[in-house]
């Protein structure tokens, strides 16, 4: 059996319990117990705060965990990256008035700096040879300016609405977060195991995100143009049709090259193109 922490709640549990969903791992949380087991997969849930999921982790309470990688950099545990999942992103970055003229990195010099992530401030001041007062704060962290509590922030990211709300501008962005995969060094071989075919799942998961299944009809002397500007994972499967002038193909595309290859289809004749989400995709 294998143990995954995950957080409690907020985005990170929802974007890692539809991950597991779509892997056909089924997981039924209760509020009434913070460790469930999937019902389908050598698999239990340890749900925590998310700053709690690297200690977790690195001590052997969990396996693996799923962690955003502001958290895991600020706690500096003692754990292995070993997949980026790519969901939960967002940035963690200095912020300052609205109203205030920027001049560069040296405004912090001597200011007094809000957040909830001391570790990784304090490493960055380091590394451009600045100094600053950290003021550790644990939630909302954007209105400490307007209070007079700090002169500046250094939070979290998304879409900068919150920024904007409070009156800030981001200035400098210190890192880029996404969702981590982590692990405890000293798993055994049969959960290594569980792992990779968990990991399997993910990947096959993953890898079907960003294609499309394109099936469209074709005069059978288009056929090598088509195939030409199709780049799919191998050939195109061809089916005849009744009329021995036209034939199916049938392919995978990319989706952020899909309308400008669509586009190409269309001046080569293609008809009928039909497009559907791909639900998993093993490589």
């Amino acid at each position: 059996m294998l143990r995954i922490a995950v957080q409690s709640k907020g985005r990170l549990y929802d974007d890692t319990m539809n991950l597991l969903q779509e892997a056909d791992i089924f997981v039924y949380p209760s509020k009434r117990s913070l460790l469930v087991k999937s019902s389908n997969f050598p698999l239990e849930v340890l749900f925590l705060r998310d700053d709690d999921i690297p200690q977790s982790v690195a001590s052997g309470v969990a396996d693996i965990g799923v962690v955003g990688e502001n958290e895991f950099e600020e706690r500096q545990e003692n754990a292995q990256i070993i997949s980026r999942l790519g969901f939960s992103n967002c940035r963690l970055s200095l912020a300052i008035p609205k109203a205030i003229t920027y001049p560069g990195l040296q405004w912090f010099e001597g200011r007094k700096i809000a957040t909830s992530y001391p570790g990784i401030l304090q490493r960055y001041l380091n590394k451009n040879g600045l100094k600053a007062d950290i003021h550790v704060i644990t939630g909302s962290v954007e209105i400490c300016p307007g209070i007079g509590l700090a002169d500046a922030i250094f939070d979290i990211v998304s879409s900068g609405s919150t920024l904007v709300h409070n009156n800030l501008k981001e200035v400098e962005v210190v890192m880029q977060s996404e969702a981590l995969l982590i692990g405890n060094w000293r798993m055994d071989d049969e959960k290594h195991a569980i792992l990779n075919e968990m990991l399997f799942r993910f990947e096959a998961v993953r890898a079907a995100k960003a294609k499309k299944y394109v099936m469209m009809n074709a005069p059978k002397d288009k056929v090598k143009d088509i195939i030409d500007v199709l780049p799919g994972m191998k050939s195109p499967t061809i089916i005849p049709l009744s009329d021995p002038e036209w034939c199916a193909i049938h392919t995978v595309l990319e989706e952020k090259r899909f309308w400008d290859i669509i586009g190409k289809l269309k001046d080569l004749d293609a008809q009928g193109i039909l497009v559907t989400p791909i639900e998993k995709m093993i490589l």
